[in-house]
């Protein structure tokens, strides 16, 4: 695999995935030997982030996207929500890497998912912060309505508030991750995509 990263508080489920004794989380690499289906090269953030948020808000919502560095390249960083499968309420959220190469791609990703209570978070800042403007469009694709909302709530700034809660959770083993990242020379060396 093209990527190597600090699995510290991880156990090995299979070759390449993870899971989180204490929270459940899951990490998994995964290597795609086929042109990245991303809508727009990492060069058209704009782009590339109304696209995501179009695509995503059929099954979600996409709460962020950026351009990072990541073990000596550029990486697609999102991180999405998305109902829980087969459940009446709660969600899962998912922060990943994708390095798109010309013909291949290496997505790193975690997903983490709301366990007991959901929507404490949420509940808990609308009563902090007020219902009104709670809401807001989507900042990348203003004009689409996600099978999630976005919202206020979502915002990194109340991650300390939260750092039990799922959504936290992934944003700081994206932290870790980028920060410990390392990617195989051989793959870095492809051709670009885009």
């Amino acid at each position: 695999m093209p990527i190597t990263f600090d699995s510290t508080g991880f156990q090995q489920h299979e070759q390449h995935s993870w899971y989180h004794p204490a929270t459940g989380d899951q990490v998994s690499l995964t290597y795609f030997d086929l042109v990245p289906d991303l809508p727009a090269p990492l060069e058209d953030l704009t782009r590339l982030r109304h696209d995501l948020a179009v695509i995503t808000g059929e099954v979600g919502c996409l709460i962020e996207a950026h351009v990072v560095p990541f073990g000596g390249l550029q990486a697609l960083y999102q991180v999405v929500k998305l109902p829980i499968p087969s459940q009446p309420s709660g969600q899962a959220f998912i922060a990943s890497f994708t390095l798109p190469k010309a013909t291949c791609s290496a997505v790193l990703k975690c997903q983490a998912t709301e366990q007991g209570t959901t929507g404490v978070r949420e509940a808990m800042l609308m009563a902090q912060l007020g219902h009104d403007g709670w809401f807001i469009p989507h900042p990348y694709a203003p004009e689409s309505q996600g099978r999630l909302p976005f919202h206020r709530g979502d915002d990194p700034q109340f991650d300390a508030q939260f750092t039990g809660h799922p959504l936290s959770r992934v944003r700081a083993w994206a932290r870790h991750a980028a920060a410990t990242a390392q990617v195989d020379p051989r793959f870095a060396a492809l051709p670009a995509f885009g």
